[in-house]
């Protein structure tokens, strides 16, 4: 897989979050029930100071590989001083080193190929924080920034 190395700034987002792992049987469900939620009408347009239509599917707080427990976030990037309404959270995400890699295609299944072939990867994860940024709201024929943190 190819990927570009690049330097992130801190960003700041706004959405919902749910802890799960990569072998939970329910991990699936818990992500979709995420994003099912943050499109409802009281989340996503509650969030004000969007800095950009791209929506983040966000994976932090690990409690060390793939293999473990991670916080997963349905949001978006918002202006650093945004307020929110709850149950929405504020996050920042770390600046640093990313590698970014470009999926094309069916939002669900070529993502779910990515995460399969990024696991078989020798890359120097940090495991700090790791993203999907959705650049085009067609599911069908999405195009999707991939951010995972490098050490």
């Amino acid at each position: 897989m190819e990927y570009e190395i690049i330097e992130l700034d801190e960003k700041t987002v706004a959405g919902i979050a749910a802890r799960t792992n990569n072998s939970s049987p329910d991990m699936t469900a818990v992500i979709g029930g995420l994003w099912s939620t943050f499109f409802s009408p009281g989340f996503f347009p509650a969030i004000t100071g969007r800095k950009n239509a791209f929506t983040l599917g966000i994976y932090t707080d690990y409690a060390g590989t793939e293999k473990d427990d991670y916080t997963v976030i349905a949001g978006c990037e918002v202006q650093a001083e945004a307020a929110v309404p709850a149950p929405l959270i504020l996050r920042k995400l770390p600046a640093g080193k990313y590698a970014r890699f470009t999926v094309r295609g069916n939002a669900h299944t070529a993502v779910a190929a990515f995460w399969q072939e990024l696991w078989a990867m020798k890359l120097p994860r940090a495991f700090t924080c790791d993203f999907e940024e959705y650049r085009t709201s067609d599911m069908e024929h999405a195009e999707i920034f991939i951010y995972i943190s490098l050490l």
